[in-house]
C-alpha cells in the first residue's frame, strides 16, 4: 500500500498551483525554497506520480499533478471542517486550549486568566508553555483555540491583535565592566559581543535581531531555552544579555543587575494575540483576548 502523504506536502501543492512558483509556495508557508522542493519531491517518490515541471519561469502542475491537486485540495478541506467541528465541540464543552510563549505565559497571562476565570468559573483552561514559532504552528494546525506571541514578525497564515507592550532591556551583573560605562553601546559594538541569548524561534531573539539587523553578528556566548535561564546566567556574571524587562524589573530595582544604556536599538515590542487567517476568535477566547486587551489598558498599553 502506498505511504499515506503528508498535509503539509498536500498543501505545498496546492499553494504552488495556485501561485504558479515554488519559491511563493514556499514563503507562504514559511519554509526555504530549498526544503519546499525536497517536499515535492517527497511527495512525488511517495506517490509515484511526476507532480510538477519547474522552469526559470516559475512551476506549473503536470496534468497528473492537476488531478492530484484537486484530490489534495478536497482533503484538506475535510481536514478544515474536522478542525472546525473540533472548535465547536471545545466551545459547547466549557473548554479553552491556549498557546504562549514564555514570557507571556510567566508575567502577564495568570493575570489575563484570573480575569477570565471570574466571568466564566466553570471554564475548563488547557495552557501550553512554549516559544513564538511552535504558538503559531499549534494555531495553524487547529491545536489550540488561541495564542500568544512575542515574536515581532508577522506570522503566515495567522491574524494578530496587539494586547500588550514590551521592551528589551540589555543587562549585565554588577560586576561587568559594562555595569561601570558612561557612554551607551552601539549597535556595532553590541552585535560583536556575544550574548547570553534565548534560542531560535524565540520571540525574544527575533526582537533582538531585528533591532541588530544590517549589523554583523557574532554567535551567541550561551543559547538558552528559556527567559528565567537567560536571567539566571546573567546574574551568575556570564555575560550580557537582551531580555524582557518583564522579566528583570525587580533585579534592577534591586541593582542585582544592572541596565545598560543602549544607542540606535529599537528595543520596543508589540505582544500579540495570534488566530488562524479567516476566523476569529469565539466564546472563550473571544473573553480571554478582551480579558487581555482590558488588563493591558488599564496599565497604559504595559
Amino acid at each position: 500500500m502506498t505511504p499515506r502523504p503528508d498535509l503539509d506536502s498536500l498543501t505545498l501543492l496546492v499553494l504552488v498551483g495556485r501561485l504558479g512558483s515554488l519559491t511563493s509556495a514556499a514563503a507562504e508557508v514559511g519554509i526555504s525554497q530549498p526544503a519546499a522542493s525536497k517536499r515535492l519531491d517527497a511527495l512525488e517518490r511517495r506517490l509515484g506520480v511526476r507532480l510538477t515541471e519547474r522552469s526559470r519561469r516559475g512551476s506549473v502542475l503536470t496534468p497528473a499533478g492537476r488531478v492530484v491537486c484537486g484530490w489534495a485540495q478536497r482533503v484538506l478541506d475535510d481536514v478544515d471542517a474536522l478542525v472546525r467541528g473540533a472548535e465547536t465541540l471545545r466551545h459547547e464543552s466549557g473548554q479553552l486550549t491556549v498557546a504562549a510563549s514564555l514570557t507571556i505565559a510567566e508575567y502577564l497571562l495568570p493575570v489575563w486568566l484570573g480575569e477570565l476565570r471570574r466571568s466564566m468559573p466553570e471554564l475548563r483552561i488547557g495552557l501550553q508553555v512554549t516559544n513564538s514559532a511552535r504558538v503559531c504552528a499549534m494555531v495553524r494546525d487547529g491545536s489550540i483555540d488561541l495564542g500568544f506571541i512575542e515574536s515581532p514578525q508577522t506570522p503566515t497564515g495567522l491574524r494578530t491583535r496587539s494586547v500588550a507592550r514590551d521592551r528589551l532591556v540589555l543587562v549585565v551583573s554588577p560586576e561587568h565592566p559594562w555595569a561601570r560605562r558612561n557612554r551607551p553601546i552601539g549597535t556595532v559594538e553590541l552585535a560583536a559581543t556575544p550574548l547570553v541569548s534565548r534560542e531560535v524561534g524565540s520571540g525574544t531573539r527575533e526582537t533582538a535581531h531585528q533591532a541588530l539587523a544590517g549589523a554583523t553578528m557574532v554567535p551567541p556566548l550561551l543559547e538558552l531555552g528559556s527567559s528565567a535561564a537567560v536571567r539566571s546566567a546573567v546574574l551568575a556574571g556570564a555575560g550580557p544579555a537582551l531580555i524582557s524587562e518583564l522579566v528583570v524589573v525587580t533585579d534592577l530595582a534591586a541593582r542585582a543587575l544592572v541596565a545598560v544604556r543602549t544607542d540606535g536599538l529599537a528595543l520596543q515590542r508589540d505582544l500579540r494575540a495570534v488566530w488562524r487567517a479567516g476566523t476569529r476568535p469565539v466564546g472563550a477566547a473571544a473573553a480571554l483576548l478582551a480579558c487581555a486587551l482590558k488588563v493591558s489598558a488599564g496599565r497604559g498599553g504595559q
